[in-house]
């Protein structure tokens, strides 16, 4: 793959990039030195990846390892803050649905934002976390689960 088509499939991904960390680390700040740091190594390590179909599935694995990096280094440094940020432009128009979703634990909040937020199938979730079929099945159920608890 070369410069340009990296690029472009950059671009093509980078709402879903976004959203996908936004929901992992929940501050603007961390989310774009995420994205940032996860397209570095996606180009640095672009010699990895076996087929360029699985391109943004690939590039959405890497940056979910990256949030976690920095969920586990946040955790170190700020271990009672909360990290929540509701701003103007927030995409969720009801601010209670959001720290309700906010609340779930990461890996149902990862799936269900996959899966809901991004629309990718149960077998691209599977890809994605690299995680069985039915782990990604059992997640979006507890999730719908604990939100439908919430939202009562």
């Amino acid at each position: 793959m070369n410069k340009e088509k990296f690029t472009n499939k950059v671009l093509d991904a980078e709402t879903t990039l976004y959203r996908v960390s936004m929901s992992m680390l929940k501050n603007e700040k961390d989310c774009e030195d995420a994205v940032q740091d996860a397209i570095l190594i996606a180009y640095e390590r672009l010699s990895t990846l076996k087929n360029e179909d699985y391109f943004t599935t690939w590039l959405i694995r890497i940056l979910i390892n990256v949030c976690i990096k920095q969920i586990k280094k946040r955790k170190k440094i700020y271990q009672s803050e909360s990290m929540i940020d509701i701003g103007e432009n927030d995409d969720y128009s009801n601010i209670e649905i959001k720290e309700i979703f906010e609340k779930l634990p990461l890996k149902i909040r990862t799936v269900i934002m996959l899966y809901y937020g991004e629309q990718f199938s149960v077998k691209e979730i599977k890809d994605i976390l690299h995680i069985p079929e039915g782990t990604v099945k059992s997640r979006l159920a507890k999730g719908r689960k604990l939100l439908k608890f919430e939202l009562e």
